[in-house]
């Protein structure tokens, strides 16, 4: 056997062998996959957007007026008309003056982090970031205080011993594993104390929070407050790409320093007019929010009544954390036999112990698809030999999370470790 049978017949020993699924047509709420119709309970296509109409044929007159790819990266010959009016339209819907195309939301958060801090400053990042926050801080060269999920004792305890050397503190605002939201106001506020930057990846909030789908910032009337709002256009507005919502300067700043922005293709046109045309008909049809949180209402409901505690999240993402990883695949393919799609979610993504069914809504599932969803996961629970009343609450792990660590009060330093107490991190989080 070779070293890399070897490491895969290890990965399916603990449950946590991968393998990617066929979705045949677009992404909508019911789908045919893997060859069987299932009604898809995990897309971030939260408003439906992927497959509508006017942002197909936007994406299809795109690549006829400015071909497929961009040819280059943004500094280079790649910055087209199409990106700029995208970028104008952007900053308009944030609230900033500027707006900021990247290729993906991973090299948004690479490069963005990367630009604000340093060798010899601090990044403060919550527990739970996302995989790409936790690369930009490593490759970012700063030291990196992890701090407990969103606990402002703990991160105002951390600027404190930082000192001149904090430099930015950097948090989602709708976390993509457990659908909670961060304390932005306390957040902000201790930045304005300790004087320093504030980044928030509102890849789950932009088109799904606030008026309008306009995040947790603006619902939070923070626009000011926050140095870069990193938003994505792959989940609620249906295509691909993402952004950086700033002022002129830190736009001039990302531009010149930014190395996933320098070194990378600029966004293919047709992503980025499709985006375009989601803004345009978010705009035109705010319900579409208001629906996609009504419908998360009723999901929550349903799920409470078979016996899930689904009391930490708040928002359209659904967390029912199993525990064991192969207990989570069980219960996924229990649902799945019975025509729900809903992924199981294990370590690295989340913690050890924490393994569970990631529930994402979105605004053109129907009530009664819903309500029938949340029946079949209840069975679905029990047949994998799990009974849901005795689910592990969101915040219940999050306590058992930190008990593991003995060594709280720590700084995470990946290039010199010898020069601060490590706290080693538990998770990289994906998508």
């Amino acid at each position: 056997m070779t070293e890399i049978q070897a490491r895969l017949s290890e990965l399916r020993e603990l449950g946590l062998y991968r393998r990617t699924r066929l979705v045949s047509g677009p992404q909508g709420p019911n789908v045919v996959l893997d060859g069987r119709p299932v009604l898809l309970l995990c897309s971030n296509n939260y408003l439906g957007l992927a497959d509508h109409p006017r942002v197909r044929e936007a994406a299809a007159d795109a690549a006829m007026r400015w071909g497929v790819g961009a040819g280059a990266s943004r500094l280079v010959s790649g910055t087209m008309t199409v990106h700029k009016r995208l970028e104008q339209r952007l900053a308009a819907f944030k609230g900033t003056e500027s707006a900021l195309l990247f290729g993906s939301g991973y090299l948004a958060n690479l490069g963005i982090v990367g630009a604000f801090a340093g060798p010899g400053e601090v990044v403060f990042s919550d527990e739970l970031n996302h995989a790409s926050i936790i690369d930009g801080c490593r490759l970012s060269r700063a030291e990196v205080f992890v701090y407990n999920h969103g606990d402002m004792g703990h991160l105002a305890w951390g600027l404190a011993q930082a000192g001149p050397r904090a430099a930015l503190i950097v948090t989602e605002s709708v976390f993509s594993m457990d659908g909670d939201i961060a304390p932005l106001e306390d957040i902000c506020d201790l930045a304005r104390r300790h004087r320093v930057r504030v980044v928030v990846d509102e890849a789950h909030a932009t088109g799904c929070q606030g008026q309008g789908g306009r995040g947790a910032v603006a619902e939070a009337g923070l626009e000011r407050e926050v140095d870069a709002i990193v938003g994505t256009l792959g989940k609620a507005l249906g295509s691909y790409g993402a952004f950086a919502a700033c002022d002129d300067e830190v736009a001039k700043l990302l531009t010149n320093t930014a190395r996933s922005l320098i070194f990378s293709t600029a966004p293919p046109p047709p992503a980025v007019a499709g985006a375009l045309a989601a803004l345009e008909v978010l705009s035109e049809q705010p319900r579409r929010v208001e629906r996609l949180q009504a419908n998360a209402e009723v999901l929550r409901g349903e799920l409470a009544r078979e016996g899930f505690d689904v009391s930490g999240s708040t928002t359209q993402i659904v967390p029912l954390i199993v525990g064991d990883a192969e207990t989570a695949m069980r219960v996924c393919e229990a649902a799945l036999e019975r025509g729900v799609f809903a992924q199981a979610i294990r370590p690295p993504t989340v913690p050890d112990g924490t393994s569970r069914l990631r529930l994402a809504v979105m605004s053109t599932h129907t009530k009664d698809e819903l309500r029938d969803a949340a029946r079949v996961l209840g069975r679905a629970a029990l047949k994998a030999g799990f009974r849901p009343a005795t689910a592990m609450p969101v915040a219940v792990a999050h306590e058992a999370l930190h008990a593991e660590d003995a060594r709280a009060h720590a700084l995470f330093d990946a290039e010199a470790p010898d020069t601060l107490p490590v706290t080693v991190r538990r998770a990289q989080r994906t998508e």
